[in-house]
């Protein structure tokens, strides 16, 4: 009966069928190239990999025969889930009931299948492949949405826009140079991947508890040690072994991976929280696209809502939520070996790559679609980019000879009585106020005073700096 209840399961998840729980990231996020990577078929072609590497190795200390490495060979892809959830049920012990289904269609090699090895000999080494391939995956995404970005900011290095502090207006920024910001954060980001990919390491060939002494025992007088039969696997493998490990390898590896994902998360929500800010009515410079049919809200239709800026902010928080389970598998593997990280790590590792899989997708999508509505950034600085420049006309002022702080009082009265206009929507008289004020006259005429208000070009450095970041993106994904 319990047999039936399990394949019943298998069954229904295999094909979608919503009458039971589904995971949202199985059938509604990420693509289905990162759902592959943590498929439980693909996980098993990989447990088959560890073996048939494992065999192939003892193979040349004389204790496989060829035609046993042979067999493995030819049915590495014949994967038979129910199956090994029948075996499971009974036995109750998922890595063995592989073992065993793998077994039963190889008669001559069944007998040799993990020879000398522990469970998590196959498991973490196959982990180990897999999660390159996940990161791999997620780098490739990272340049993809870097290269969009680049674009953008070149295209607007130099379009001034209003700045905003405290969510208030300040002083004048660029288009570009705000984009920049985001793109020069994921450039880092895109090293941290890079150096988690190229730090990921296999437990290697090591035992129950890391010491390898089943496998010395097995191949003495083969004239092979236990340390050259696990470089042999790992090279076929692909990978490099820790030098030291317990009946795992050290949990502080699945840390750095959730480490590279969070933050990874963390730029894009900061974006995704800016654009859905920045596409508020009040504002309205910057908008996600939005589909001739999309729809809005259900009771108010004509509403825009930032659905995907949403969704990547909603995202982010399950993978910044996973670095506590990560921490606390890194921290609480107790001596040599624990179980209390297995359940957890099924879960967090494949949810927080294909969450960011999903995001990173999304916010490509957004980013070649973005509006950035020339409108809107012309009234806004013409509202309050006037503000901003005063602070020149102060500098010039005091370049002039004028008291500083007599300035300074001047500036601000006409400031704060401008500031009400605006807010009471009668527009922004600072300028016209300012060119009449006598004691700034004293100093400038009227025609200086206007060209020092103009804010469009106190935007200091932007562009430049705004150059140098799609400089190092262009190098980072070259």
């Amino acid at each position: 009966m319990r047999s039936s209840f399990f394949f019943a399961i298998i069954s229904c998840c295999m094909e979608y069928k919503h009458s039971t729980y589904i995971s949202p990231l199985t059938w509604r996020y990420g693509s289905e190239d990162m759902k592959h990577i943590f498929s439980e078929e693909h996980k098993r072609k990989l447990l088959r990999r560890v073996w048939i590497a494992l065999a192939r190795a003892e193979s040349k200390a004389g204790l496989v025969s060829k035609e046993q490495v042979e067999e493995l060979e030819a049915h590495k892809d014949d994967i038979n889930i129910e199956r090994a959830t029948e075996i499971e049920n009974t036995i109750h012990h998922d890595l063995m009931a592989e073992i065993r289904t793998y077994a039963e269609e190889c008669p001559k090699a069944g007998g040799i299948i993990h020879l000398g090895a522990t469970s998590m000999d196959a498991l973490d080494n196959a982990d180990a492949i897999r999660f390159k391939e996940a990161m791999n995956l997620t780098i490739s995404r990272l340049d993809t949405l870097i290269e969009a970005l680049l674009e953008k900011a070149e295209e607007y290095k130099a379009v001034p826009t209003m700045a905003f502090t405290h969510i208030q207006p300040a002083e004048i920024t660029t288009i570009g140079y705000r984009l920049s910001q985001t793109l020069q954060d994921l450039i880092d980001d895109r090293e941290d991947a890079k150096r988690v990919l190229d730090s990921i390491k296999g437990k290697g060939m090591k035992g129950a508890v890391g010491t390898a002494a089943s496998y010395s025992v097995l191949l003495s007088g083969t004239g092979v040690t236990a340390a050259e039969l696990e470089k042999m696997v790992m090279d076929e493998l692909g990978l490099v072994a820790f030098d030291a490990a317990t009946q795992t390898y050290t949990r502080k590896q699945d840390l750095r991976i959730i480490t590279a994902l969070s933050s990874i998360a963390a730029t894009l929500h900061r974006f995704s929280l800016d654009l859905r800010i920045l596409q508020s009515p009040p504002i309205g410079e910057f908008s996600e696209p939005f589909g001739k049919m999309q729809v809005g809200s259900s009771a108010m239709p004509f509403k825009r809502n930032p659905i995907n800026s949403e969704k990547i902010c909603s995202l982010s928080r399950i993978v910044e939520s996973q670095y506590q389970a990560a921490w606390m598998n890194a921290s609480s593997s107790i001596l040599e070996r624990t179980l209390d990280d297995s359940a957890n790590r099924r879960i967090f590792i494949p949810e927080a790559f294909i969450a960011t899989d999903e995001m990173l997708m999304t916010e490509t999508k957004i980013v070649k679609g973005m509006n950035i509505h020339s409108t809107a950034t012309n009234r806004l600085m013409a509202d309050y980019g006037i503000f901003a420049s005063t602070e020149r006309l102060l500098m010039e002022l005091g370049r002039r000879g004028a008291d500083r702080q007599e300035m300074h009082e001047v500036i601000r009265e006409e400031s704060l009585s401008a500031w009400t206009s605006v807010q009471e929507g009668r527009g922004n008289p600072l300028k016209e106020n300012l060119k009449r004020n006598e004691r700034i006259r004293t100093y400038l005429k009227e025609d200086e005073i206007e060209t020092l208000l103009d804010a469009h070009d106190y935007t200091g450095d932007a562009e430049k700096r705004t150059e140098i970041v799609i400089q190092r993106a262009k190098e980072a994904i070259r």
